[in-house]
This record gives structure tokens, C-alpha cells and sequence, in this order.
């Protein structure tokens, strides 16, 4: 299995505070004024799972946690019914771990390239509060997410690009954690800052996370100001979106 930056990598706890509050298109405006336009954005196809209208829950920022899956080419023996579940538990133990629990951290955001294989389930109910409770803060993934009923129960953010049904066995192998990824498009490195809300998911590379950041609330800002405004000139009480 390839290993890149075992080490845990990205910005620091200050810098990534510096993101709560800011959504996707303020962050794409601040990379927008630094010149890099388009870079980090993820295909409009990722998706949120679920998403709350009134809190927004289904909205995360959090350091990358990244990791690789890739088709096998391993062939699926006969079997009955029985054998079925021993090979099936041997596949998930022996070829199909992943994410981690052992190295994800607080606030991590789990990113997942599933090979863009979105009938695959790689995000489910039960593997999805295992991240949670590993400190997890939410997933992302180019493939499928599967169980979106119970996900939205328990109020996992998840982004993906359709609902998956079917399961890793028999289709794909782990390659890798902690490795530099491609989602929906875009690199992810691991500890890059990644955020995500109604709109989709945009990556800001570990280095420029800082400077982004800073640029990306001169937009919040003015936005926050100028909708205050349009309250005041409609009798409208002011929400916490523009607190």
C-alpha cells in the first residue's frame, strides 16, 4: 500500500478556525483575487447527501484526510451463499480497508477517490460514525455513498456523486492512504483545507490556506454588509447568516 506524508500534515489549528463561518463561494472569491481561478474546485456533480435548510449541519471544513481505491482485477470465485459472507469479511479485512480510524484526526475531512465508481457504496451509516468517532468531521468522495436515509438521520455531512447501493468486495482494492488524490477533478493533498455547503466542495491547497483565507472574508464581509442593507430596506429581521 503506498503511503505519502505519513506524518500528520496540513495548516494549523489558527489557520483553519479562520475558515469557520466562510462558505464555498467565499473561498473560490478569495482564490478568485490570488489568481487561482478554478484551482480546487470540484466537479458540480459532488454533491451534498443531505442537507439541513435551517442550521445548515451538512456544511464542513476540516483538514484532508485522503484516500485511494482502484478497481481490482481479481476475479469473484463461485460460492455459496455461505462462503459468500467469509469472502466477503476476508476482502474488507485483507484488500478493502480504509479510511483509517487509527490515523484520522480531529477535524479531518475524509476524501475518498473511489476511482469515480459511483455504484459503490465507499460512505455508509455505519462506516461514516466510525470517522465521527475517530474525530471526523465529514466525507467526500467521487464515487457513491450508500444507507442516505440513516446518514441524514445521524447527521454525517457526506458529498458524492450519486447514491451507491452495491459494496467494495469483488470490485475494488485499497492503494492507498494519506496520498496525494483526485476528486472531482482537482488535487487534494493531505491537510489541504477543504469546504464544502449547498453549493459543492472546493479544496485550498495547505500553502496558500492563510492567504486565502484572508481574502476570502474580505468577500464574507462586504456580502454580510450589503445583505444587512436589503434586511433593513425590507422590514426583515436580520438571520444568523449575516451576523
Amino acid at each position: 500500500m503506498a503511503m505519502e506524508g505519513a506524518s500528520k500534515t496540513g495548516v494549523s489549528n489558527e489557520v483553519l478556525e479562520s475558515y469557520s463561518g466562510l462558505r464555498v463561494t467565499d473561498v473560490c472569491d478569495g482564490m478568485d483575487a490570488l489568481g487561482m481561478r478554478e484551482t480546487g474546485l470540484m466537479a458540480s456533480d459532488i454533491r451534498p447527501l443531505w442537507q439541513d435548510r435551517v442550521s445548515f449541519r451538512h456544511r464542513i471544513c476540516g483538514r484532508a484526510y485522503t484516500v485511494r481505491f482502484l478497481p481490482t482485477q481479481r476475479k469473484v470465485p463461485d460460492q455459496s451463499p455461505d462462503d459468500f459472507y467469509e469472502w466477503m469479511s476476508w476482502w474488507y479485512g485483507e484488500l478493502a480497508k480504509g479510511p483509517l480510524t487509527g490515523e484520522i484526526c480531529q477535524g479531518d475531512v475524509v476524501v475518498i477517490d473511489g476511482c469515480e465508481l459511483g455504484s459503490v457504496g465507499f460512505i455508509g451509516s455505519n462506516n461514516a460514525l466510525s470517522w465521527v468517532a475517530a474525530g471526523a468531521v465529514g466525507c467526500v468522495t467521487n464515487g457513491g455513498a450508500r444507507d442516505s436515509d440513516e446518514l441524514g438521520l445521524e447527521g454525517v455531512p457526506v458529498y458524492c456523486r450519486e447514491n451507491g447501493r452495491s459494496i467494495r468486495p469483488g470490485r475494488i482494492e485499497l492503494d492507498g492512504t494519506r496520498v496525494t488524490v483526485n476528486c472531482g477533478g482537482v488535487t487534494v493533498r493531505p491537510g489541504d483545507v477543504v469546504v464544502a455547503d449547498g453549493d459543492g466542495v472546493v479544496v485550498v491547497p495547505g500553502g496558500e490556506a492563510e492567504v486565502v483565507a484572508e481574502q476570502a472574508w474580505r468577500h464574507a464581509r462586504k456580502d454580510k454588509e450589503a445583505r444587512r442593507r436589503l434586511y433593513a430596506g425590507l422590514g426583515r429581521s436580520p438571520d444568523w447568516t449575516v451576523a
